[in-house]
């Protein structure tokens, strides 16, 4: 099965969208209603009514189509409240705020900022703000209440020290656009020993100091298990340190980066740690399906039992 690589997507801020088709799900006739025989029992939308709040990731979820907008509607016949995707232009965004008020599913968040160039380089900064302020109106357009900025590929002639401090520095300017937007900006670690060899921000202690630097509510993190299962393990013990930082969760398991029951993670404790922890917000399954996306939507339920 081919997926669209990240890094590939987001090498610039300003990045066109890319489609991969995946293979086509079997449908009804009524819009589509996606069904698997399991047993002697046909299950339909098996996200829905999930405890967890599952948003699809409308771009390694391809669902067969290089449609963007249609994709949500596939996502919805899931069962899926919410959905996220990568970078905004590109987009046919008329279209993607018609779908989510057609199927009442929520735009979560997006990447307003890729990784090249880097936040984590000061002579970016103005360059940052701009796009930063076309983002969060988008954001506002959409109904989207996250944005995601990348910290960015490895500065030559920086240490990891100064690189943190610029993504700092850059984040606090755009503070102020943010609060008048009412979006919260995200950053995120990234592994960078299988997908992101390079990147600059990649542990969670790293990811904490530089969201309790900025010290603003509308600066937060975005906590991907699958990153941070790559880099440092101990998810469950690693969760209860930032869970006060923490605004929106991603995951796929490991290895593969699939869904739940595909890998080594037990999401059901992982699930269930999180919501131990008061955490009630979004979980993005940014994962490629292993055998189509049903299956993994049928996955994600059987993992949802805690």
């Amino acid at each position: 099965m081919t997926t669209i690589d990240r890094r590939t997507l987001l090498g610039s801020s300003l990045a066109l969208a890319v489609a991969t088709p995946l293979a086509a799900q079997p449908r009804r006739q009524d819009r589509g209603e996606y069904t698997q025989l399991i047993g002697d029992s046909t299950i339909a939308a098996p996200v829905k009514g999930l405890r967890t709040k599952f948003a699809c990731n409308i771009e390694m979820w391809g669902f067969g189509t290089g449609d963007h907008a249609e994709r949500i509607r596939k996502a919805a016949d899931l069962g899926f409240q919410g959905v996220e995707f990568w970078p905004w232009r590109g987009k046919d965004l008329d279209a993607l705020a018609k779908a989510a008020k057609d199927t009442k599913v929520e735009i979560t968040q997006f990447v307003g900022w890729g990784f090249d160039p880097g936040l984590n380089d000061a002579k970016n900064h103005d360059a940052f703000l701009k796009e930063i302020e076309a983002s969060c109106a988008t954001a506002n357009r959409l109904g989207a209440k996250w944005v995601l900025c990348i910290a960015g590929n490895d500065q030559p002639g920086m240490t990891k020290e100064q690189m943190h401090q610029n993504v700092i520095d850059g984040l606090k300017k755009a503070v102020p656009i943010a609060e008048k937007h009412d979006v919260i900006l995200m950053i995120e670690p990234l592994n960078t020993r299988v997908d992101h060899r390079g990147h600059c921000l990649s542990t969670s202690p790293d990811m904490l100091r530089i969201a309790k630097a900025v010290g603003s509510k509308h600066v937060k993190v975005c906590w991907d298990f699958y990153h941070l299962q790559v880099t440092e393990g101990d998810l469950c013990g690693h969760l209860k340190e930032g869970i006060d930082e923490i605004c929106y969760i991603q995951f796929a398991d490991y290895p593969g980066r699939h869904e739940p029951g595909t890998g080594e993670i037990r999401y059901n404790q992982v699930f269930k740690a999180a919501a131990e922890l008061g955490y009630k917000g979004w979980w993005g399954a940014e994962l490629s399906p292993l055998e189509g996306e049903l299956k993994a939507a049928e996955r994600l339920r059987a993992a949802d039992t805690w």
